[in-house]
């Protein structure tokens, strides 16, 4: 593997605002990370809940990095299921480091987790996305009308499964 999983942590702030700036033709419409230290800190205060995880995506031969993934809504019991969202970082879009930490998370979610299904929804304009899931093994599982709110606009989602078995 060409990547690293890395926790979230004040020491990337300043790389990771650099990164979301540099990003910001990509995420237009997609997604809305923290662009201020403040509401970086705000996110890093959120992975602290029991029901949430995040991982930075990090090229292994530059140290830089690559892109983001969480694991949210972790639900144990009879349910074991979350969601699982990610976005890539420039200047790495498109290098394929985010297939390779998604295929980590996933192992995680499935194996130290013991999730028995992993949730993705994506808007459905966003064909690298969907692309990325089909890739990795999501199926549709559905189309949900204004299902999110993305970057100030409720937004139309398809909703894609990946099951443990």
């Amino acid at each position: 593997m060409r990547i690293e999983l890395e926790r979230p942590t004040l020491l990337r702030e300043p790389e990771f605002l650099e990164a979301v700036r540099h990003s910001r033709k990509l995420h237009k419409g997609l997604v809305a990370p923290p662009a201020t230290a403040e509401r970086y800190r705000a996110y890093l205060n959120g992975l602290r809940a029991d029901n949430r995880e995040g991982f930075f995506v990090v090229v292994k031969q530059t140290d830089s990095l690559a892109g983001v993934i969480a694991i949210s809504e972790i639900v144990r019991g009879a349910f074991r299921s979350a969601y699982l969202g990610y976005y890539a970082l420039e200047p790495h879009a498109g290098e394929g480091y985010l297939r390779e930490g998604l295929q980590k998370v996933i192992a995680h979610g499935f194996g130290m987790l013991k999730l028995h299904r992993l949730e993705a929804n994506i808007q459905p304009g966003n064909e690298r996305s969907i692309a990325l899931a089909k890739g990795l093994g999501f199926k549709r599982e559905g189309y949900s009308r204004r299902y999110l709110k993305v970057c100030g606009r409720w937004r139309d989602h398809e909703r894609w499964a990946l099951l443990a078995d």
